[in-house]
C-alpha cells in the first residue's frame, strides 16, 4: 500500500499517515481527522469484489498505525449501502474454486471484519437503502450504525444455500440484537427494515436520507475531537471483554484506566475543569 508519508524508519513505531491515501476500489477522503470511506459502484448498489475486499482488509489493518485518522465513516454512494459480494465477479468464480481456494477467500472476507474490530478508531456506518450479505457484515463490524427508514438489512446467506455464519455473523449479531432475533434473521435471510432495526438495537438512530452522511460525520467528528487514545482503549475493552469473566474484566479495566490516567489528555481535562474551560484533547 502506498500510504506512508516519509520512510517508515523515520516514523516512531512505524506510524503511518493515511490522509493522502489514494484508494483504488472505493472513495476515500480525510477531513479534520475523520476518514470517510465510500463504496462507489452505485449503478450496482455498491457490491464488493475480490479486489475491494482485499483493499478494505489492508486499509483497516493500516489504520492501527495511522496517527492522522481519529474516526472512520463507512457509507455507500447513491441510495444504497452495499449489496454484498458481486454476483458476476465473486459468486460465479467461487463456484469454480477448489476447497483450498474457497477457504482462502472466506478467510480473507473474515479478515476485513477482524481488521475493523482491531483498529483503534471508532467506525461509524451510515446505511441507506440496501445493506445485504457482506454489506450487512461491514455494518455489523462497525462500532456504531446510523440508518434511514428505507434501510433494508439482510443477512441473506441462506438464500444462496450458505450458512448464516459468514464473517462472524453468529458471534456479532446476537450480541447486538439478541440471540432469538439474530437466529431469525440468519435462518430466514429476510430483510430487517430501518424502524425495526432501530427498535432492535441494530441502528443507533435513524435519519432522513439526505441528512444521514452529515449525521455520521458529525458524530465521527465529535469522537475525533475527544480523547482518542481513551476511545481506542474503550474499543479494545469492548472487544476483549467478550471472552472474560466479570472479575477478569474488572481487572482489565483497572489496568486500562490506569494507563489512561497517565496520558496528557487526562491532565488536560483536569486543568480545564479547574479553569472552567472546555478541554482540548490531543490524543496523547
Amino acid at each position: 500500500m502506498k500510504y506512508l508519508q516519509g520512510e517508515p524508519q523515520n516514523l516512531p513505531g512505524n506510524r503511518a499517515l493515511l490522509a493522502t491515501y489514494e484508494a483504488e476500489h472505493f472513495k476515500f477522503s480525510v477531513a479534520n481527522g475523520v476518514a470517510t470511506l465510500t463504496l462507489n459502484r452505485p449503478e450496482r448498489k455498491n457490491p464488493l469484489t475480490f479486489d475491494s475486499y482485499a483493499e478494505l482488509r489492508d486499509l483497516f489493518r493500516a489504520m492501527a498505525y495511522a496517527d492522522d485518522i481519529k474516526a472512520i465513516v463507512i457509507t455507500g454512494a447513491g441510495d444504497n449501502f452495499c449489496s454484498g459480494g458481486d454476483v458476476h465477479e465473486i459468486i460465479g468464480p467461487l463456484t469454480k474454486l477448489d476447497m483450498p481456494g474457497l477457504l482462502a477467500f472466506t478467510r480473507m472476507t473474515g479478515d476485513v471484519v477482524k481488521a475493523m474490530r482491531a483498529c483503534p478508531q471508532p467506525v461509524i456506518a451510515a446505511i441507506d437503502g440496501i445493506c445485504a450479505g457482506a454489506g450487512s457484515m461491514l455494518a455489523l463490524g462497525s462500532d456504531i450504525r446510523l440508518g434511514t427508514e428505507r434501510s433494508k438489512t439482510a443477512f441473506l446467506f441462506t438464500r444462496v444455500g450458505l450458512a448464516g455464519c459468514d464473517m462472524g455473523a453468529c458471534a456479532l449479531l446476537p450480541r447486538v440484537i439478541g440471540q432469538g432475533r439474530a437466529a431469525e434473521l440468519l435462518y430466514t435471510g429476510r430483510s430487517m427494515a430501518g424502524a425495526e432495526g432501530e427498535r432492535w438495537g441494530f441502528f443507533n438512530s435513524l435519519h432522513a436520507p439526505e441528512q444521514l452522511l452529515a449525521a455520521a460525520q458529525a458524530l465521527a467528528q465529535g469522537l475525533a475531537d475527544g480523547p482518542t487514545f481513551a476511545h481506542g482503549m474503550t474499543k479494545k475493552m469492548l472487544q476483549q471483554e467478550w471472552n472474560m469473566g466479570v472479575d477478569e474484566a474488572i481487572e482489565a479495566e483497572a489496568q486500562a484506566q490506569a494507563i489512561c490516567m497517565a496520558t496528557n489528555d487526562f491532565h488536560r481535562a483536569y486543568h480545564a475543569f479547574v479553569a472552567k474551560q472546555k478541554p482540548v484533547f490531543e490524543g496523547d
